[in-house]
């Protein structure tokens, strides 16, 4: 994943001045970014704090670790057939598909 050119502080910093009445252009110009990257950091910075912001970061770099460390003690253990067989759209509750009877 790309690294931020802003830190937690910084982006919060920039929604509190929007929220503060600087128009949203203003503080795109101000600091570089589009219109369209401001609102998608404020859906997601938006109403919190410094430190609720570091605490998000961290879930979320733990949880990334955790879907990589489960994708690779259970991909392994599904045999070949299973994982086809799962994904098979021809296959229906039982029955194959192409089959006379």
């Amino acid at each position: 994943m790309r690294k931020s050119r802003f830190t937690e502080e910084q982006i919060i910093g920039m929604i509190k001045e929007q929220e503060a009445g600087l128009p949203t252009a203003e503080v795109c110009r101000k600091h570089g970014l589009s219109p369209a990257t401001f609102y998608k950091l404020k859906a997601k910075y938006g109403g919190l704090e410094v430190s609720d912001a570091r605490r998000l970061h961290q879930l979320e770099d733990e949880n990334g670790k955790l879907k990589r460390l489960l994708a690779e003690n259970v991909r392994p253990t599904m045999p070949r057939s299973a994982r086809r067989c799962a994904r098979s759209p021809l296959r229906v509750a039982g029955s194959v598909t192409g089959a006379s009877a």
